[in-house]
């Protein structure tokens, strides 16, 4: 295993960028710690191949350090790298047995063969392929190659960390949950630094301790699952996390906190005074629909909002409303009974109002 630290990493696929439009990853720093369980997530073409590429020695980085364990490794080819990687489709010897595609890695590492033999059954019983060993690869199944893909990866003992790129594209979804399941033990079981590459909130979370969100070739947070929900550092974060996301809305400042319309929503004392000091016009107000509060009778900090539509998804409910002329999801329990066209009264509990400038959460330790 090994820390894995990006220093002042920066990549372009350009001979000559010009700007930070030409950069697939734009200058970041970032560790991956010893042992960690860690998710790379973002939309298609944000940089996460990329990112995992660079680690592995794939690709060699514009500018900046790769350092494994303190030690400079940007000249280092993947093999010398001693990292395994996992890709979108299986990577295997269709005519090996499944036995002889698990033992390859340990044979071109000289591995005693009695040590081979015990690790390769060791890995076909955790991923439960050991009735399978004896068959050519040819004849598996998609999800079944992707399996012994990963074993491959995972059958090494001495490997730095293992990427995993997308591994489960090609899987059956009634069973990802489970296999997303199996890494996780596995990842417990061999205490491996792994990071884990998706498009997939739901596999990010199902999978990593820690999640680094992707968005334009910066890694905009890194954080939980819990961090990433309650308290996103960027708007595109809270729009990517959460089904569905963030309720984001334009303000301007105005007397008593910040106003959209008509509508004047109040700001914490710290959060006015951080804004007035700041001289960006690009400021957002968000929160969670299922922070929302929902009244049917109005009150001093309560909004009168018109219900637009109810969706209702079995143990709760999904409902869109205009406020003023601004559209909003609310989450609400499986009881909850309203007519379209009817008003009901929303409050916006601060400690769940995030403050946004410039798209960046403002926080108040920034005081």
């Amino acid at each position: 295993m090994a820390e894995i630290q990006l220093k002042s990493l920066a990549h372009s696929y350009s001979d000559s960028p010009t700007g930070p439009d030409d950069y697939a990853i734009r200058q970041l720093d970032h560790v991956w710690h010893k042992g960690g369980a860690y998710a790379l997530l973002g939309p298609s073409g944000c940089g996460k191949s990329t990112m995992l590429n660079i680690i592995s020695g794939l690709i060699q980085p514009s500018e900046g350090e790769v350092l494994f364990d303190g030690k400079r490794v940007n000249e280092l080819s993947p093999r010398d790298r001693n990292i395994a990687q996992v890709f979108q489709f299986p990577v295997i010897y269709d005519s090996m047995t499944v036995y002889e595609n698990l033992a390859f890695p340990l044979k071109n590492n000289k591995v005693p063969a009695d040590r081979i033999k015990t690790r390769v059954q060791e890995i076909a019983e955790v991923l439960e392929i050991e009735d399978k060993l004896h068959k050519k690869a040819k004849n598996l199944t998609a999800d079944e190659k992707q399996k012994v893909s990963m074993g491959r990866g995972l059958v090494r003992e001495d490997v730095s960390a293992i990427l995993f790129d997308e591994p489960l594209t090609v899987i059956d979804p009634q069973l990802k949950w489970k296999l997303r399941r199996k890494l996780k033990q596995i990842h417990e079981q061999f205490d491996i630094t792994m990071v884990y590459v998706t498009h997939d909130q739901l596999e990010a979370s199902t999978f990593a301790d820690k999640i680094a969100v992707m968005y334009g070739g910066q890694v905009v947070q890194f954080g939980t699952p819990t961090e990433l929900f309650e308290a996103p550092n960027h708007t595109f974060v809270g729009y990517f996390i959460g089904s569905p996301g963030m309720n984001l809305v334009e303000v301007e400042r105005c007397a008593g906190g910040v106003c959209f319309d008509s509508t004047v929503v109040p700001l914490e004392p710290w959060q006015a005074d951080l804004l007035e000091r700041m001289t960006s016009t690009n400021v957002k107000i968000g929160i969670r629909p299922e922070f929302i509060e929902v009244s049917a009778i109005s009150s001093d900090d309560t909004y009168e909002s018109e219900v637009l539509d109810v969706e209702d998804l079995g143990t709760y409910k999904i409902v869109t409303v205009r406020l003023a002329n601004q559209e909003m999801k609310v989450r609400q329990n499986e009881e909850f009974e309203a007519d379209l066209g009817s008003q009901i009264h929303l409050s916006f509990p601060k400690q769940w109002l995030m403050l946004y400038v410039d798209e960046f959460l403002i926080q108040e330790q920034q005081r």
